[in-house]
């Protein structure tokens, strides 16, 4: 009896179905939940690892299994906040457009959500040689927009012309400094003014 239970034991281990995996899946939105409400009470620079463990019902190692730093850390709060989109083929730039940017503003009304981009902004500026990682969250987060300019290219709706760096930058800041610089939420008008702008901007000219 003894063995065949040692062999249940085993058998649930190397299909990683043990008792303990449940909990497990929820300690990283536990824990990411917990850094963006810290973040919000507190700002970035008062958030410790001990406080994320606690707020977050887990244990410091749990943490520094997933997320060895605090950058790593931050930046994955961000992300479960405001990350990458995927954005079906609508046939038209403009309406690609402002699902994007209606997406991310939505994103941005989300409580606590604005003190964190702040404190990701403001920790980039100051991270020196470790810059590198919020400039690959960054990539990520606009890789969409890229993606729609250049369909748009490819579909003949957007001019082939059109910087496509320059432009996918142009699409993000506005929301940000909305969000971070004039601490205000970016609403419909916003939006709607953006879609216009850039979807003139961009357009095929007759």
């Amino acid at each position: 009896m003894a063995e065949k239970q040692a062999d249940g034991r085993r058998r649930d281990r190397g299909t990683g179905r043990g008792p303990g995996r449940p909990r497990e899946e929820r300690v990283a939105p536990a824990v990411l939940d917990a850094v963006v409400e810290l973040v919000a009470e507190r700002g970035v620079a008062q958030v410790t690892m001990d406080a994320v463990a606690q707020r977050a019902g887990v244990s410091k190692p749990a943490i520094y299994r997933r997320w060895p730093t605090k950058q790593d850390l931050v930046i994955a709060a961000a992300e479960s906040r405001v990350g990458p989109l995927t954005i079906p083929d609508l046939g038209d730039f403009r309406e690609e457009l402002r699902v994007v940017l209606e997406f991310r503003a939505r994103a941005y009304r989300a409580p606590g959500v604005d003190r964190l981009m702040a404190g990701v902004i403001g920790a980039a500026a100051e991270a020196g040689a470790a810059r590198g990682a919020y400039g690959d969250y960054a990539f990520r987060v606009m890789a969409e927009t890229r993606q729609i300019l250049e369909r748009g290219i490819v579909r003949g709706d957007v001019r082939p012309d059109v910087d496509v760096s320059a432009m996918t930058t142009l699409v993000a800041a506005p929301l940000i400094f909305r969000l971070v610089g004039e601490m205000a939420a970016p609403d419909e008008r916003l939006v709607e003014s953006l879609v216009e702008l850039i979807g003139s901007a961009v357009a095929v000219r007759p």
